[in-house]
Order: C-alpha cells, then sequence, then structure tokens
C-alpha cells in the first residue's frame, strides 16, 4: 500500500481549471476557486486545509468515515454545504472526486452533463 503524500495547490488548479466556468481567486492570502460568485474549493492560507461544497446533509457521515482526514469548518461557515479535509491526508483520485462534486454542486446540470459525458 502506497501511503498519501497529500495534494497540493498546484494539483487542485490544474483540476478545477480543467472544469468549465471555473475562476481562480486569490481572496484574503487563499486560493478559491469558483463559478460565477459561488466558491466550491478554497485552500487555508498555510495550505494546509482543503475546503469544498459538499451536501449539509451528508457531511456528518463524511466526517464519520475518517475523522482524521474530515472535520467541520468554524462554526460560521457550518450553515453551507461545506467540509474540510487535511490536504496532507488526501490522495489524487479522492481529491479528483472531492472537487468534481463540488464543482457539480454550483454549475447548471446540463454543464456538468456536457463536460463529464453523461
Amino acid at each position: 500500500m502506497v501511503a498519501n503524500s497529500g495534494v497540493t495547490v498546484d494539483e487542485v488548479r490544474r483540476l478545477a481549471m480543467s472544469l468549465p466556468r471555473t475562476t481562480e481567486h486569490l481572496i484574503h492570502d487563499r486560493v478559491k476557486f469558483r463559478v460565477g460568485q459561488i466558491v466550491y474549493v478554497a485552500f487555508s492560507r498555510d495550505e494546509t486545509v482543503l475546503g469544498f461544497a459538499y451536501p449539509k446533509e451528508e457531511r456528518d457521515a463524511l466526517i464519520a468515515s475518517d475523522p482524521a482526514k474530515f472535520h467541520l469548518p468554524g462554526l460560521s461557515d457550518q450553515r453551507f454545504n461545506w467540509v474540510h479535509a487535511w490536504s496532507a491526508a488526501l490522495g489524487e483520485e479522492e481529491m479528483r472526486e472531492l472537487v468534481v462534486d463540488a464543482w457539480r454542486m454550483v454549475v447548471p446540470k446540463s454543464v456538468a452533463a456536457a463536460h463529464l459525458g453523461r
């Protein structure tokens, strides 16, 4: 078994920028990816935490599945569809799935279907 070396901003950027309608922004020294005004992936200032859009009703189950990897955002951000993960704990395939699913939450279904071939 190969240990995770974690994911970097550059790896997430390559994926996110390949997704239609995505733009990258640096806001308060934090790298964020969004569609329109909706942020779907963001890094902490020190790039150790990856935040991503995730359905609120499924959030507890994700965190319970691996509490050493996933955690709730700060209290003020818990009102959003959002989860945090330690970027060092994520593998590339898992990151790809989380980022694409987050993107799918913020684009029209037709855009996601056209891009993903579904």
